[in-house]
């Protein structure tokens, strides 16, 4: 019996990026799936957002996995909006067992207005997942069969760096700061239901968020051999990157029975950048 059998997941930012590869791990070991993601542009992010072309392509490997999908492209922001599609959800697949807040921004245009810029990376990292939690807890709780919430942080949010007195910069470690703060008072009020919640804290990740020509300038060159210095960014071990399946191996073990007693933990996946 695979470790999510007879499970369903609700997963934001599910169209590409760390969100997807969430969605075929859990997928691959027996999960169904609610996938909900913006799929536009946002003025102030500095790269191209997914589309529905990529929430599309999400669904098509979930279901070569065998596994059922409900879609919804919705906007974490929008707070009633994540309550019908977590609804709609679990009346078409019975149930709801793990919930991953997953969906965020990165790299915003350095022409943006800085508070414009820091107010959207707080919406989006911060004010999304609160949004995202308070649309699928009570479901959790009312079906009185506990559950797993894993939040996506950052490693920036258990350390000072990447703040550069802009807008954009500041905004991005200030919310994933505040998510760890979310992840540990979600964890004491949801204990008494049987509900863990943990999140996790990547260093940099290969997907779209971090490989795009944006990114690249900002380092003068390829992330994968950038032409100054980045030691706010530098892992310890020999990699640039973590790959989203790494994360997303962290994520299921959090959601898993094999975690029945983990709660309230920041867990790094991150080469140890850490440390250094």
């Amino acid at each position: 019996m695979a470790r999510f059998d007879g499970k369903v997941a609700f997963i934001t930012g599910a169209a590409r990026g760390q969100g997807r590869s969430h969605a075929l791990r859990l997928a691959g070991e027996g999960a169904d799936v609610i996938a909900v993601d913006r799929c536009a542009p946002i003025a102030t992010v500095a790269y191209d957002l997914a589309t529905p072309d990529d929430l599309a392509e999400t669904v098509r490997l979930v279901r070569d996995l065998g596994r059922r999908v409900v879609t919804a492209e919705v906007d974490v922001r929008d707070a009633a909006a994540l309550g019908t599609a977590v609804r709609e959800g679990v009346s078409e697949l019975g149930r709801l067992d793990v919930v991953l807040a997953n969906a965020g921004i990165g790299l915003m245009r350095p022409e943006a207005p800085s508070a414009e810029a820091f107010r959207d990376q707080l919406d989006v990292n911060l004010g999304g997942v609160w949004n995202t939690v308070q649309a699928a807890a009570p479901v959790l709780v009312e079906q009185g069969r506990g559950g797993a919430v894993v939040l996506t942080s950052s490693a920036f949010g258990l350390t000072g760096r990447g703040g550069d007195g802009s807008g954009g910069g500041d905004g991005y470690v200030a919310s994933k700061h505040g998510v760890v703060g979310l992840m540990r008072t979600w964890a004491n009020w949801l204990a008494p239901h049987g509900i863990r919640v943990n999140c996790v804290n990547p260093s940099g990740v290969a997907t779209p968020m971090v490989l795009n020509p944006a990114v690249e300038a900002l380092f003068g060159g390829s992330i994968d051999t950038p032409a100054k210095p980045a030691d706010d960014v530098a892992n310890l071990l020999d990699v640039m990157l973590v790959q989203p399946e790494d994360v997303s191996a962290a994520v299921a073990f959090l959601a898993s029975d094999e975690a029945r007693y983990i709660t309230g933990v920041a867990l790094p996946v991150d080469a140890g950048m850490l440390v250094r």
